[in-house]
């Protein structure tokens, strides 16, 4: 018999980890760009401190205001993993805070992203494992269940898929295809790469080469006066 909405699958295919450091220190914004513009997850979901994250996607779906799955995903994920928790956006519960979170730095885990809440923001913005969250309120969770780990779930708007390469800054997050990721982080080096020397121009000249801006603007057949 299935029990539909009560799942753990515990393994999945992670994807190298030379393939997820591909995009250390690569700014979320350009691989945004690279990605169409439309790879970030929902700018609600904020980083509450200023550590980066990189990581593999560990999934948990909680009903709203519930957190038992969070508390198996704990004891299972590995170190590199980022847990994903779909919460469904609902803010009124926190879903984890200071005593979770440091167990999960503990062993090692990449990161926490929450599409809900979380509390003790003061605690969490002086840790060293990046978290990003929709609200925080100190209202605390339930622990009756059921929910799922490592199925897809749904974060800000995103489908994320157990061993998909999760980046954050603090612009926000993007969710990346491992199939993709060789030729996105290459793309993105090269922006990057273009970016800098516009702004080495900028600093030494002042000047800042843009002829699309008037190309544009003859193509809408702007007028001036």
């Amino acid at each position: 018999m299935t029990n539909v909405g009560c799942l753990i699958v515990k393994e999945f295919n992670r994807p190298d980890k030379e393939l997820v450091n591909l995009f250390k220190e690569l700014p979320v914004a350009n691989i945004d760009d690279c990605m169409n513009r439309i790879g970030a997850v929902d700018p609600q979901i904020y980083p509450l401190n200023k550590t980066p994250l990189l990581g593999t996607a560990f999934t948990v779906k909680v009903p709203e205001g519930d957190n038992l799955m969070f508390h198996k995903a704990m004891d299972m994920a590995k170190p590199g993993d980022v847990i994903m928790i779909d919460a469904g956006g609902n803010i009124n519960r926190a879903i984890t805070g200071e005593l979770m979170i440091t167990y999960c730095q503990s062993r090692g885990i990449a990161g926490i992203v929450v599409d809900g809440s979380v509390r003790d923001a003061e605690a969490i913005e002086a840790m060293t494992i990046p978290v990003y969250a929709k609200g925080i309120t100190p209202n605390g969770p339930y622990k009756n269940g059921p929910g799922e780990i490592n199925t897809p779930i749904t974060i800000g708007g995103k489908v994320v898929c157990p061993g998909d390469i999760i980046v954050g800054d603090q612009d926000g997050v993007v969710v990346i295809k491992p199939e993709d990721a060789k030729e996105l982080a290459k793309q993105t080096k090269k922006i990057l790469e273009k970016e800098n020397i516009i702004m080495e121009e900028i600093s030494k000249k002042g000047t800042y080469d843009r002829p699309w801006v008037e190309e544009k603007l003859n193509e809408l057949g702007c007028e001036y006066k």
